[in-house]
């Protein structure tokens, strides 16, 4: 009987031995979505599932920037994340940090790892991109010539303003020679020496897009003397040239929207506090940053992260009994506010006015109270249930005595 814990004991025990494992620290699962539930606070609880097993897994909001995409039962996901224990209830579960659709793991890996190095070597750097004019003459587009992108840009470009000069390089987008296609258009637009350009293609997956994400393609964006728009693909589309770009343009039809100025508008002072604006939130983004991973190297020493999911979880249930007592006392105070509400229409004088009784005025709007508020000959108003009595008096008879008698 030596060997007795208590239940809290016996968590923390399991819990610590979950942290200690390394492999539970950073994993990817995959398997089918099940139960999937978006809770209002903006967490997310689901089921992964397969055929020889199930796990529960929470997404908290604030690791929602690693969904890029709306969970629906039945699809088939890759979650990376941390597997832990929550100490009160005793149950294991998977804490995404990221959700893939099945297919795209091994590219999303190496699309991190590129974009984590090319990160550290300062090309993401918002001191090295350059503005993108105002005012153009010629507008370089690298991107398919067949497509709706192409057919989107010079719509809405020349829609905005007929005068631009919009010079094409058909690249090709897609497929092994992809990469050297677009690097070669970037090339040949900036010897042309157009104002801006725009590098880009339509939607599609990951491998469809995916030469935008090679080293080669990046270096020429990064190297172009010339401002480059980025736009590949649709607005949850992102690739490695979005970074590097001087801007970059969620669609093809956006692009086109802010390298060619609506000529109609004047707004110089709207654009120059926006310019100004926007320097000043990828500054103050960047020190956030570099503040968040010195934290974060901190916070892992302490080994603090399974208390904050403990404690999280722990709100999260305050605020649902919360909720609740809320709903109840609001229902007993309306019933309150009825039971008043009715008392009220006792003391009312249209209620009085509706039980046979009448309220009588003087010439100036006064209530008589007392025969010796009027005088015969004077004129008063009766009001009952129903409207006015205009009236007036031609005699007055007094109560006598205590007996109620008129005289």
């Amino acid at each position: 009987m030596r060997n007795v814990y208590t239940v809290g004991q016996l968590n923390s025990y399991i819990k610590n031995m979950f942290t200690q494992d390394y492999l539970l620290q950073r994993l990817f699962v995959k398997g089918e979505v099940s139960n999937c539930k978006y809770h209002s606070s903006g967490h997310i609880y689901f089921t992964l599932k397969d055929s020889k097993g199930t796990i529960s897994c929470v997404m908290f909001a604030g690791s929602r920037s690693g969904l890029s995409f709306r969970m629906s039962e039945g699809q088939q996901v890759i979650v990376g994340g941390t597997v832990d224990v929550y100490e009160r209830d005793g149950k294991y579960q998977l804490y995404a940090k990221q959700i893939l659709l099945d297919g795209s793991g091994q590219l999303y890996e190496r699309y991190e790892m590129l974009k984590r190095e090319l990160e550290e070597s300062g090309m993401f750097a918002p001191e090295y991109k350059q503005p993108v004019p105002r005012f153009i003459k010629t507008l370089g587009v690298v991107t398919a010539d067949t497509g709706a992108a192409v057919r989107d840009i010079i719509q809405i470009a020349g829609r905005r303003n007929p005068y631009v000069q919009i010079v094409l390089y058909p690249a090709i987008v897609q497929g092994e020679a992809a990469v050297p296609s677009i690097v070669k258009g970037i090339r040949a637009l900036t010897a042309l020496g157009v104002d801006v350009m725009i590098v880009g293609r339509g939607g599609g997956s990951i491998e469809d897009l995916w030469a935008f994400n090679e080293r080669e393609v990046a270096q020429a964006v990064f190297d172009c003397p010339v401002p480059i728009i980025s736009a590949v693909g649709h607005e949850t589309d992102t690739t490695i040239i979005d970074f590097v770009a001087d801007l970059r343009a969620p669609t093809p039809s956006a692009a086109a929207e802010l390298a060619v100025t609506d000529i109609r508008e004047i707004c110089g002072a709207l654009d120059s506090g926006r310019d100004t604006l926007n320097r000043l939130m990828q500054r103050r983004i960047q020190e956030k940053r570099m503040q968040i991973r010195q934290m974060e190297l901190k916070l892992k020493v302490a080994s603090p992260a399974s208390r904050i999911r403990e404690r999280k979880m722990t709100v999260i249930s305050a605020e649902e009994r919360l909720q609740e007592r809320m709903k109840r006392l609001l229902e007993r105070r309306r019933h309150e506010l009825a039971i008043y509400i009715e008392r009220m229409k006792g003391l009312s004088p249209l209620e009085k006015l509706e039980s046979g009784y009448s309220y009588v005025e003087d010439g100036t709007g006064r209530n008589v109270r007392s025969v010796r508020q009027v005088r015969e000959g004077q004129d008063v108003a009766i009001r009952v249930k129903d409207g006015r009595i205009q009236a007036r008096v031609t005699r007055i008879l007094p109560l006598s005595g205590q007996t109620g008698e008129l005289c």
